[in-house]
């Protein structure tokens, strides 16, 4: 697999047409051919819909564009830290752990809020699922982790020597694609004669934890019926886009979404989970650096860097 296929799907998603964007790659129309082919070949699915003049990509494509340029950036973010620290040897890298979910829209935004508060630091952030952010905390891999909290479900297990402090705010709400007149495809309110299609995270990701108490509390599970299932919420949110059902998202992925009219709230606000978003560390793994961060956050810890409600 080579990165520099998704730059060539993204040439194709932008332009619609293999000429231009193999123009745009400096390379012949049918070399580029082949890159889509070859991208094509490793993921087992076809990404392009060629019987649509200009050509578009399917939702596999947007799919594993979002992921490649996320894949990308991240490479880039982590070379350009590399070489910073090399020139600056006696600058610590501080290193988040954080969920999928958190990573994708709040991260980066807390991030810039937080270095304009307290100032630039060089940091280091690896999104993965929480089981695998915690153990990383305990074998010292990692400063910090950033994990959600709501009535339903704390995001750390008893760990000896553990704190954790809140730094946003955040709230799950039941999305799915508008109609023409802006109301919700899939509406609770309205007899349909069928269940509602639900699209859930697996079971085994912990942000389930969150959402299947709040379905049983609301007897909602008997009027869904799940059509799609996956632990990431940016799959959840391409999928509500595209109309395929419902799905209870971070208001900080969708906001966008919401105010550009792909996506629309739907059902009752009793069926919304209100998060804290908690930096978590280990009191005896830290160094001077660390502790600052840590008392900066704590002051502040009644006036959150970021609320999305």
């Amino acid at each position: 697999m080579d990165f520099i296929w998704f730059r060539d799907l993204d040439n194709l998603a932008r332009t619609g047409n293999f000429s231009q964007a193999a123009r745009l790659g400096n390379i012949s129309q049918s070399a580029f051919s082949r890159r889509i082919r070859a991208i094509e070949n490793w993921v087992g699915v076809t990404l392009v819909d060629r019987s649509h003049h200009p050509v578009v990509l399917n939702s596999a494509g947007t799919q594993m564009l979002e992921a490649g340029q996320q894949a990308l950036a991240r490479l880039e973010a982590e070379r350009n830290q590399v070489r910073e620290a090399r020139s600056l040897p006696d600058k610590y890298i501080v290193t988040f752990g954080a969920q999928h979910s958190i990573g994708w829209r709040f991260y980066p935004a807390w991030l810039q809020a937080f270095e304009n508060a307290y100032g630039p630091i060089i940091s280091r952030l690896r999104t993965d699922d929480l089981p695998n952010c915690l153990k990383d905390l305990k074998d010292g891999e990692l400063d910090f982790v950033i994990a959600y909290d709501s009535e339903f479900s704390t995001s750390l297990e008893e760990i000896p020597d553990s704190q954790s402090v809140l730094i946003g705010q955040d709230m799950l709400i039941p999305v799915c694609k508008p109609r023409s007149d802006g109301l919700p495809l899939f509406d609770f309110k309205n007899k349909m004669p069928h269940q509602i299609p639900s699209l859930r995270f697996g079971a085994n990701a912990p942000i389930s934890e969150h959402i299947e108490p709040l379905l049983q509390k609301n007897n909602l599970n008997t009027q869904l019926n799940v059509v799609y299932e996956n632990s990431m919420a940016g799959a959840l949110r391409i999928r509500a886009r595209e109309g395929t059902g419902v799905a209870w998202l971070p208001m900080s992925l969708v906001a966008s979404d919401i105010a550009a009219g792909l996506l629309v709230r739907t059902g009752e606000t009793a069926w919304e989970t209100k998060l804290e978003i908690r930096l978590h560390r280990l009191r005896g793994n830290s160094n001077q650096l660390t502790r600052n961060i840590w008392s900066f956050l704590s002051v502040r810890e009644t006036t959150p860097l970021v609320t999305i409600i």
